[in-house]
């Protein structure tokens, strides 16, 4: 059973625990899968392997403490050492991913924007390749600092009685914000360099649909 199955089956079989064995698993599953180091198929296999024994000590009335331990980190720890990291997850197809989105999405909102000014206003279409790549790399640096900023404030907040889950929203929540407050800022005030070319709002739409489709393509195509 490959990776994408067994999570499928994980998620069905979950639904079976009860709400404090439910919790305790919960938080085994979301560290051992934040660690991107591991190999995917061999990781969701140990996760399978732990659900199917917490189900079996369920049914003779034990909880999840009693067939783990009182240290669920220091248990998955011990798990994580002994999982193969040879075969490394898409870590950076995954960033691609969400950056591709992003870029899609905005070429297409460009070309609707000035399809709908140009009747009232003169609109710049021209587009300088320099300065366009100089703000797709602190797009993208700032996209990864964020997303790694996210998994490493999750990983944090696993295995603890009380959590402060509003604290870390609005914590996160501020990030992203400065973070994007930033980046337009050093988008407005970079200078455009190099040459230039008309970039025109049918051309900025089409692009855009045309990265979005292949995006979708590449995703059905691997099954996600």
């Amino acid at each position: 059973m490959n990776a994408k199955k067994l999570i499928e089956e994980n998620n069905r079989k979950r639904e079976r625990l009860t709400p404090e064995n439910e919790a305790y698993y919960s938080d085994l599953l979301i560290y051992i899968r934040l660690q991107f180091s591991l190999s995917e198929q061999k990781s969701e296999e140990v996760l399978m392997e732990l659900l199917d024994h917490l189900l079996d000590g369920q049914q003779a009335g034990k909880t999840a403490k009693d067939i783990f331990g009182d240290d669920p980190r220091g248990f998955a720890d011990e798990m994580i050492e002994h999982l193969p990291k040879e075969k490394k997850r898409e870590f950076i197809p995954f960033i691609g991913g969400i950056i591709g989105n992003i870029l899609g999405w905005v070429l297409i909102i460009r070309g609707v924007l000035f399809l709908v000014l140009s009747p009232f206003t003169d609109v710049d279409t021209m587009v300088h390749p320099i300065s366009v790549m100089v703000i797709a790399l602190i797009i993208a640096a700032f996209v990864i600092f964020t997303i790694v900023f996210i998994f490493k404030m999750v990983e944090r907040s696993l295995f603890k009685e009380k959590r402060k889950t509003r604290r870390e929203t609005m914590i996160a929540g501020f990030i992203g914000a400065a973070g994007m407050a930033a980046v337009l800022l050093l988008v407005k005030f970079l200078p455009e360099s190099g040459p230039s070319f008309d970039f025109s709002w049918w051309a900025s739409f089409l692009v855009g649909s045309v990265i979005l489709f292949a995006m979708y393509v590449s995703k059905k195509v691997k099954g996600v």
